[in-house]
């Protein structure tokens, strides 16, 4: 229990984590409302299901715009900026509702805009768990924040439904207009990330680009998405059929209700608490696949429960998994990559799992219209079986005590031209002299350094053999400005400075591999305004 309440040793953390579970409260307060508020008003079981979605759709369709700003812009704004957009569409909400306005798609219009506003909260408030408490407390900040949620999530819902029944859905609307406050504050108290010098801010599409090109180019990053799709898209079954089963199942009201999603978040306060203890006996696979499994039993429970009773141990068992594999596919995430790309990262991560959520609240609300709920949850446990069976595949094998900070060797160097940062393409070729019986091993680290290379920026990589002298290889890349060169020359993490001596330990010339950088130049197009400086020697990459 130490480790994991060791984040909340730091003073800023503490603050920021209480204020987070205060608008977490209000949050969930508001989603008991909203949900049960559809209930009422609509004529559609769809329409109930898609609360669940109007609120996870934003993140999956604003995800890598958000990602980028987290990256590219201080954090801290960007926080303040989603919170203060949140309170003003949480009390638009309130005031329609309150004067009589509010039908099923306003109701499912404003609830987007709060989800938007989560959209471009979540990034940058998750790539800031390490500048709050640094590298070592990551894992147990990202768990005490689940746990925190997961804390409020058992008792929030019963007292949101409590609210609802006794004073209706306005009431649950002005608590979480309220709740925001505490935590503008706190963001608001707080410095920010130290700034980044001698950096030029990427624009936003390059930035995109480039978040897109390095997850995709990172299998371990592609294997926790694709889980994580298939976990949200299985597994939502449960929060988004909720409300129809307290109403039809069960035969309740907004407190079954609350009751229920109550039980939900206190089975995901003992997954939070019991998550250490099985990572000292089952790896992130068997975990994963734990969570999976248990899921599944949840939803098998679930489509056959007619008592509250039976109905409580499903979502107490659901809520375990759900904390349990979310936690674990968020902090593989932030530890499996770099700080120039973690909220990119882990924007990316929040598409593939949200956008799998959005989904399956469709989907299973779809199927509810014309079926039944029971077989609604009997398919989605056979999905979770599928999410289980891709661990057989592509097991999630993610190791997170890489060093990933940047390796920080490299100078920009002197050079014979007159550029400036937009000046380009440069054309960059390394050259190595390799001997015959190191070819093997040279080739299976030259694929590896591709990878990096095209991960962090390069285009056009090839690999050339000399027909005359064939020990001598050339790597040959292109970077589209300076400013990019240099760019990509940050983005070096330690682990892959590793695979770059390895290669350099087979070069047999004498010194280091030489290094040429070259302007490209369309002859048709003539001399630009580029002008020769005096000569200088040039350094190495």
């Amino acid at each position: 229990m130490s480790k994991l309440s060791a984040p909340l040793q730091v003073p800023i953390f503490r603050a920021l984590w209480i204020a987070n579970i205060g608008s977490n409260f209000g949050s969930l307060v508001q989603a008991v409302g909203a949900a049960w508020l559809m209930t009422l008003i609509a004529e559609s079981d769809t329409l109930v299901a898609l609360v669940q979605a109007s609120t996870t759709l934003p993140i999956m369709a604003f995800s890598l715009l958000s990602g980028a700003i987290a990256d590219g812009y201080n954090r801290r704004r960007v926080m303040l900026y989603a919170q203060a957009f949140m309170f003003v569409s949480s009390a638009a909400l309130t005031a329609t509702a309150f004067l009589g306005y509010i039908n099923a798609w306003l109701l499912l219009g404003f609830t987007f805009l709060i989800g938007s506003g989560m959209a471009f909260h979540n990034p940058a408030w998750q790539a800031s768990a390490r500048d709050f408490v640094g590298k070592d407390l990551v894992p147990s900040a990202v768990l005490l924040n689940g746990v925190g949620f997961n804390v409020t999530r058992s008792v929030a819902p019963a007292i949101g439904g409590s609210i609802v029944a006794a004073a209706g859905a306005v009431a649950a609307f002005v608590i979480n207009t309220i709740s925001y406050l505490g935590l503008i504050a706190a963001v608001w108290s707080w410095e920010g990330p130290p700034k980044s010098a001698g950096q030029t801010r990427e624009r936003l599409r390059s930035a995109i680009v480039a978040g897109v090109r390095y997850v995709t180019l990172s299998p371990h990053l592609m294997r926790i998405y694709a889980r994580g799709f298939v976990f949200g898209f299985s597994n939502i079954v449960v929060l988004a059929l909720l409300p129809l089963v307290a109403r039809d199942s069960l035969r309740g009201d907004s407190l079954t209700f609350g009751i229920l999603l109550g039980g939900f978040g206190l089975g995901a306060v003992v997954g939070g608490l019991t998550s250490a203890r099985l990572s000292e006996r089952f790896d992130n696979e068997q975990k994963v696949k734990m969570s999976f499994l248990a899921f599944a039993v949840s939803a098998l429970l679930m489509s056959i429960s007619q008592w509250l009773w039976l109905t409580l141990v499903a979502v107490l068992l659901a809520g375990w998994a759900w904390v349990m594999a979310l936690a674990l596919f968020n902090t593989s995430v932030q530890l499996s990559t770099p700080r120039w790309v973690v909220g990119r990262a882990l924007s990316l991560y929040q598409m593939f799992t949200f956008g799998g959520m959005a989904l399956g609240s469709w989907v299973w609300g779809s199927w509810v219209e014309t079926h039944d709920i029971a077989t609604a949850f009997q398919l989605a446990a056979g999905v979770m079986a599928l999410g289980w069976l891709m661990g057989l595949r592509w097991p999630l094998s993610v190791v997170t005590d890489l060093n990933l900070d940047p390796l920080g060797r490299w100078q920009e160097p002197p050079v014979g031209l007159d550029i400036v940062s937009r000046s380009g393409p440069i054309s960059i070729a390394v050259e190595y002299l390799i001997q015959e019986p190191d070819l093997p091993a040279f080739l299976k680290l030259m694929a590896e350094r591709q990878r990096i290379r095209r991960r962090d920026g390069a285009r056009q990589w090839t690999l050339l053999r000399n027909l005359e002298n064939t020990q001598q290889w050339i790597e040959r890349f292109e970077l589209p400005t300076w400013a990019d060169y240099v760019r990509f020359h940050t983005r070096t993490t330690y682990e892959d400075g590793l695979v770059g001596e390895q290669i350099r330990a087979l070069h047999q010339g004498e010194g280091l591999p030489n290094v040429r950088r070259m302007l490209v130049r369309d002859p048709e197009r003539g001399v630009r305004r580029e002008t020769p400086l005096p000569e200088t020697p040039t350094p190495l990459d």
